[in-house]
């Protein structure tokens, strides 16, 4: 189904939205056999608080100047291995927020450079990997 007289396959403005034909993003939800560790240690790492617990098995955190929430949901059985979706999040100074996450307990994987744009790969302490980027060390701040 298309809103009235929208062509299949063409964009259609802000009308499709509250016909419910565009997604925005709501919440972005880890697996965790204990999420409220770590929604507590994420919301201490962006500034953020935890809103809800909901009995211990969906925990909701929400960070100052992002329209979507981190949530965290217990789960018997989290995916094994590398998640296939994961944060890019950045900073005005990489060597020193990279410092600070792993001495809150975060742990590093990889450090990669191309082109000049820095990122480094790091896992919360629930094993779950993130990418932290920066500018090129001479425009650091």
């Amino acid at each position: 189904m298309t809103p009235s007289g929208a062509t299949p396959g063409r964009a259609v403005g802000p009308a499709a939205y509250r016909a419910g034909m565009m997604l925005a993003l709501e919440m972005i939800t880890v697996d965790s056999d204990d999420p409220g560790p770590l929604a507590r240690w994420w919301a201490e790492q962006t500034g953020g608080e935890v809103l809800e617990e909901n009995d211990g098995w969906f925990h909701v955190v929400s960070v100052p100047g992002w329209q979507a929430r981190l949530t965290f949901q217990k789960v018997g059985d989290p995916t094994p291995g590398k998640n296939r979706i994961h944060l890019d999040l950045s900073t005005p100074d990489l060597d020193a927020e990279v410092a600070r996450l792993l001495a809150a307990g975060a742990s590093e994987h990889e450090r990669h450079e191309m082109g000049g744009f820095r990122w480094v790969t790091l896992a919360d302490p629930g094993g779950n990997r993130f990418c932290v980027s920066g500018p090129p060390p001479d425009q650091e701040s």
